[in-house]
């Protein structure tokens, strides 16, 4: 199809929600570069906003996405997964966590992170806490709970009213943090560096004072590092230009490398609440599933 061909059919039929794009499509890419349908030869320097760290068509990711789509390309959580359980393993013998949950994207890594810090608190008996404080200028993702997290107006007017208990302070600025934590406050979260609305680095001294407070208010320290980590800084992750550990943190973007997937990194202290939770064993689970739709199905 020829380009002008390939608007019209997607301003006909795909549901915009990024307004005009830049009259291009590409075909392939190698390495750096993209080639449009046209044939014509392009740098790339976006990367997918932080997504194709290994350039596009690195071989070793094409064959490993190949080989396994050969053998299995869904499994339910209901069962054990070979490769979830490993590359959970090498998160954390790279990483400050002890424990990690996969997702589909980073949003949904944030989403996760928000969970856990809630329920984390549901489960140690104090369920007002339950309030997060997010910096102004953060970008946290687009589902309507991290929409409310990130500071940003822009995205959060047309989706207005937003998801409640989101509190939204000055980057760098200990004071105001302080004087936000209240008996609600469930958690701080934090782009170690912003990237979305700028480049905005937290400082040393902020840092290290933001874990200080929440370790003296009893709260849980939450980094986002969907966009700043995974050797986008020139260390595997951004807090480890600080020294500072959280104590959850968030990946996604360049460890699939265009593949989707997001993983919500947590330290044992965090999680070990969760084995408390009575859950309904798979098997039963199958047969309560099959027993409400028999009927139906024998038809």
């Amino acid at each position: 199809m020829k380009l002008e061909e390939i608007i019209n059919l997607d301003k006909k039929y795909f549901m915009n929600t990024f307004g005009n794009r830049t009259p291009v499509c590409f075909s392939h890419g190698k390495g750096i570069n993209l080639w449009d349908i046209d044939g014509n030869k392009y740098y790339d320097f976006l990367g997918g906003i932080a997504v194709s760290a290994l350039g596009h068509s690195h071989p070793k990711l094409v064959d490993a996405i190949k080989q396994q789509a050969e053998k299995l390309i869904h499994c339910s959580n209901l069962y054990y997964i070979e490769s979830q359980a490993k590359l959970a393993e090498k998160l954390v013998s790279i990483s400050c966590a002890d424990r990690v949950f996969f997702a589909n994207s980073g949003a949904e890594a944030n989403e996760g992170a928000i969970k856990l810090a809630r329920i984390y608190f549901k489960k140690k008996g104090m369920p007002e806490k339950y309030e997060i404080i997010t910096l102004e200028k953060s970008f946290h993702g687009r589902t309507l709970a991290t929409i409310a997290a990130t500071g940003q107006d822009k995205y959060q007017k047309p989706y207005s009213p937003l998801t409640p208990s989101f509190l939204k302070v000055p980057i760098n600025d200990l004071d105001a943090l302080e004087k936000a934590i209240n008996g609600s406050t469930c958690a701080v979260m934090i782009e170690p560096i912003q990237g979305e609305s700028g480049v905005n680095l937290t400082s040393l001294e902020y840092l290290k004072g933001v874990r200080k407070l929440c370790d003296e208010k009893g709260i849980l320290l939450i980094f986002d590092e969907v966009q700043c980590g995974l050797g986008r800084t020139g260390k595997l992750f951004a807090y480890e230009h600080f020294g500072v550990e959280p104590d959850i943190f968030t990946l996604a973007k360049a460890l699939g490398g265009g593949f989707p997937i997001g993983a919500l990194c947590a330290k044992e202290h965090v999680q070990v609440l969760l084995n408390q939770e009575t859950t309904v064993r798979p098997l039963e689970a199958i047969l309560s599933h099959v027993q409400r739709h028999w009927q139906f199905w024998m038809l």
